[in-house]
């Protein structure tokens, strides 16, 4: 079948919200809102208001209020999700270096005998050097002017400027166990198995958060490993959630923050939120019943 539908302008997309039962009490502030956020933004929280999934007919009082609340509280969910990643991402170059670098060179990112899969080695170091080429850091521009070999700066200056997701495929590709071992366990979790899949799930997450998608009610392809016990900080009792929500992303979250600042206000701010918006389902983020009851997200 062709495609064959017209660009709708801001009033003929309102007229056909309301055609379709939505009520907008307001239509000047309708309008002014579809002006800033298009119609395809807010047509995943429009989803749960519709008794047909295919005419899109929404059920009766229905309102551009309650999609606009789902809106704002997932906005400010993905805010508080993108800069807490953000912490754990500061500090994962900070542990890679520290172990990477002192047992091995200060270039063993550029080294093929130090990486388990050549191939993907090979892929990854040019990520690192379209992402290096691409700084503006002043130290890496100093760095150049200074020294013309090797051709990339050491791991202490290049890792600065890689993203979130080329250092976690670097940390997983690497070749020394023990040195990821220890990387995993500053962020107090046993085996580096663990935070490989924790890195791996963080990393489609933050991107999301990055471009502004949609993280309330989305499935997750990737899942993170949920070990029964953690003995390194608090953490969870009850399992019955679903793992492909973003309720574990949270929890690895909320485990690696403490593991990084133990005073973090994390939690705080996920109970805030919660509070906050109480129409929000819990069930559509995956949080299982009396989540706040739980080690990890009792706030003291």
């Amino acid at each position: 079948m062709d495609y064959n539908k017209i660009a709708l302008d801001t009033p003929d997309l309102l007229a056909m919200l309301k055609q379709r039962g939505l009520q907008v009490p307001n239509e000047q502030e309708a309008l002014d809102i579809l002006s800033v956020i298009s119609y395809f933004r807010l047509a995943c929280y429009f989803r749960p208001m519709e008794i047909d999934k295919r005419t899109h007919e929404f059920r009766q009082g229905a309102t551009l209020e309650q999609a606009l609340t789902l809106y704002s509280f997932d906005t400010i969910l993905r805010d508080k999700v993108f800069g807490a990643i953000g912490q754990i991402e500061v500090a994962l170059r900070s542990r890679v270096n520290h172990h990477f670098s002192r047992h091995h060179t200060p270039f063993w990112f550029t080294q093929v005998d130090m990486a388990t899969d050549g191939h993907l080695f090979t892929e990854h170091l040019s990520s690192v050097d379209r992402e290096l080429h691409r700084s503006k850091e002043e130290f890496i521009k100093e760095h150049f002017e200074r020294y013309d070999r090797p051709s990339f700066p050491p791991a202490w200056k290049t890792l600065e400027t890689v993203s979130f997701g080329t250092l976690s495929k670097l940390y997983q590709n690497f070749f020394d166990k023990t040195d990821k071992k220890a990387v995993a366990a500053d962020f107090g979790l046993p085996q580096h198995e663990f935070l490989i899949s924790w890195l791996e799930s963080l990393t489609v997450l933050r991107n999301l958060c990055a471009h502004h998608a949609r993280i309330w009610n989305r499935r997750f392809a990737l899942k993170p490993q949920m070990p029964k016990t953690l003995s390194g900080h608090k953490w969870l009792t009850i399992f019955s959630f679903p793992p492909d929500k973003i309720y574990p992303q949270l929890c690895c979250i909320a485990y690696l923050l403490n593991a990084i600042d133990p005073h973090n206000a994390f939690a705080n701010n996920i109970q805030k939120l919660m509070i906050d918006y109480p129409s929000i389902d819990a069930t559509a983020l995956g949080f299982p019943k009396r989540w706040e009851q739980e080690p990890l997200w009792r706030v003291e």
